[in-house]
């Protein structure tokens, strides 16, 4: 009976965590903050950026929305993952992602003629710096 509760317990611990949805995420990393949380993300692209050499691609159309989760993708990476998946800031958008990484919670600072107004929010964001942190899943 030992063994057999010992083997249950050691089952338990080799299963893997369910992927975290985005609002999940969101909040695992503010109550993580100022630290990162660890963990496999997955969620239907909605929209897709630019800000210098980083692609983000985020679960709501609206990347301001607190709801949002944003995947910040580096150059690095960004190469191989468009040959495997073809033009990433048009080509991903309607289809659903897996992404292991940490989500941190990151200070967005507003801004008036490049000067800080003190005013501010919060975004969550998963940097990805290799492509085999992402999957793109079979459309269901």
């Amino acid at each position: 009976m030992a063994i057999a509760g010992a083997l249950l317990v050691a089952g338990c611990a080799t299963t893997p965590r369910q992927a975290l949805t985005p609002m999940q995420a969101v909040f695992a990393a503010a109550n993580a903050a100022p630290h990162a949380t660890s963990g496999v993300f997955e969620f239907k692209v909605r929209a897709t950026g630019r800000d210098g050499d980083r692609l983000y691609l985020n679960s709501e159309a609206d990347y301001r929305d607190q709801r949002n989760l944003s995947i910040a993708i580096l150059p690095d990476a960004q190469g191989e993952l468009e040959q495997r998946y073809g033009p990433l800031a048009k080509g991903l958008i309607g289809r659903t992602i897996s992404v292991r990484g940490a989500a941190r919670r990151v200070r967005i600072n507003f801004t008036d003629g490049g000067a800080p107004t003190g005013k501010y929010y919060y975004q969550t964001h998963v940097v990805v710096g290799t492509p085999s942190q992402i999957e793109v899943l079979p459309t269901r």
